[in-house]
């Protein structure tokens, strides 16, 4: 497994990282065990949750559950902010909130200390001052190690990179968002502002919900058991006429080098220079498996071309 330096930090992650959002809803237990285990053997070393995934909390309980002595060969990764209660006392990134949603996580996790803990999204009612402060604090008390964020828009992350500057407080030394071929909105600002600010890019749904799985035909309903058959939101969302034939024209472009949708899609956020690692989530020990062997195809210059061609028109 390769391993990278998350942006300009030190922290250093498998190029290919476990989602833990499955874990405690669509896989029990012991399935979860399984997968946790197996990503362990074959060197996945960024295990990615949040307090919310999983029925608020359930995620980073089967973290806790089954890391144990594991722990300490791990970059655990896990995140706050999203609304934690249906009456809305429990999110946001103030430092009230901050200082009591790491003592969940921390107890939930079983552990004394978060590797990268995230701001799951912006908080527009809390001055980024006092988030950045409160979240420094963590870091000088060794409970958090780094901090990053997700789903901020690329002028947040500049707000927040000057703001740590003056303040002379930790910063943000990741970014977490949507990459894939298929959404590539990222690279118009977000990608451009971490790399400038040297983050680490950490890109979720790399494959586009499973369209870039192969699974799906251009024309054919999706299965029932299938997460489009099943989830009518995000078949709107991503089978659409355009998606459709991009699909099916990467599909030729992979086959006629000996290679799967899966590999394409892994190895192409790969070669981006700002990736640290693909956060890729796993129900089965063999979904694990074959993530980790994904990343293997190395790209030319030429063939980045002909994708950028393919997808960007």
């Amino acid at each position: 497994m390769e391993i990278r330096n998350l942006g300009a930090s030190g922290l250093r992650v498998s190029a290919v990282g476990l989602g833990c959002n499955n874990f405690g809803q669509r896989t029990d237990l012991e399935t979860s065990r399984k997968v946790i285990h197996r990503a362990l053997d074959l060197g996945i070393t960024l295990f990615d949750t949040a307090d919310i995934y999983s029925n608020m909390g359930g995620s980073e309980n089967v973290l806790g559950a089954v890391l144990g002595d594991r722990r300490k060969d791990i970059v655990l990764a896990t995140k706050y902010s999203k609304p934690m209660a249906e009456d809305g006392t429990k999110q946001g990134a103030s430092r009230r909130y901050i200082m009591d949603a790491v003592e969940a996580s921390l107890k939930r996790l079983k552990t004394d200390y978060i590797d990268l803990y995230q701001q799951h999204d912006y908080d527009p009612l809390t001055p980024i001052e006092e988030s950045l402060r409160a979240l420094d604090d963590l870091v000088r008390q060794g409970k958090v190690r780094y901090i990053g964020n997700s789903n901020f828009p690329a002028w947040r992350v500049a707000e927040a990179e000057y703001v740590a500057r003056a303040m002379n407080v930790s910063r943000f030394v990741s970014c977490q968002d949507e990459y894939s071929l298929l959404v590539r909105d990222i690279e118009k600002d977000l990608l451009p502002a971490a790399q400038e600010y040297k983050l680490g890019l950490l890109p979720f749904f790399p494959l586009a919900s499973g369209l870039l799985t192969g699974k799906y035909r251009k024309g054919e309903a999706a299965p029932d058991d299938t997460r489009f058959g099943k989830v009518e939101r995000l078949r709107d969302r991503y089978v659409t006429p355009r998606n459709e034939d991009i699909v099916e024209k990467l599909q030729a472009f992979a086959k006629a080098r000996g290679h799967s949708m899966l590999e394409l899609a892994f190895s192409w956020l790969a070669a981006r220079p700002q990736v640290s690692s693909v956060i890729a989530g796993a129900t089965r020990v063999e979904q694990i498996e074959q993530n980790v062997k994904a990343i293997a195809w190395k790209l030319s210059a030429d063939e980045m071309a002909e994708i950028d061609k393919i997808t960007l028109g």
